[in-house]
């Protein structure tokens, strides 16, 4: 959790961290403001006033649902899609940096580490 941390706060950008975290989620596919907040765990007007937020920039646009029209449907502009590209390029610059100067040895264990974290998460 401390690296994960670290990286979302110091490798990021210009952008916080549940801003980003929507953009991530919209890269996968279409969602509603609705699905969003249950997916990142937080009200509705919270939502929304990241949603406000993301939209005033440029980076998420809004378009009525076609099968329930009360509802919008959000999903990365190009603007959006390519900020989000950059955080991630600058996070992983981030992470390359700190890990540079690890032996071969040390990023053999940190591999070891991902493929066993990644099971644990996959469990749940």
């Amino acid at each position: 959790m401390r690296v994960s941390r670290r990286v979302r706060f110091s490798g990021g950008g210009l952008l916080p961290p549940h801003q980003v975290s929507v953009l991530a989620k919209l890269d996968q596919q279409v969602r509603t403001p609705r699905e969003l907040a249950q997916i990142e765990c937080v009200s509705a007007p919270s939502m929304t006033r990241t949603v406000n937020a993301l939209v005033e920039q440029g980076f998420v646009g809004r378009e009525p649902d076609p099968d329930d029209g009360r509802q919008v449907r959000l999903q990365l502009t190009p603007e959006g899609r390519k900020k989000l590209t950059g955080i991630r390029r600058s996070r992983d610059e981030w992470v390359h940096a700190r890990m540079a100067d690890l032996t071969e040895e040390e990023c053999e264990v940190v591999r070891q580490a991902v493929d066993i974290l990644e099971r644990v998460v996959s469990t749940v």
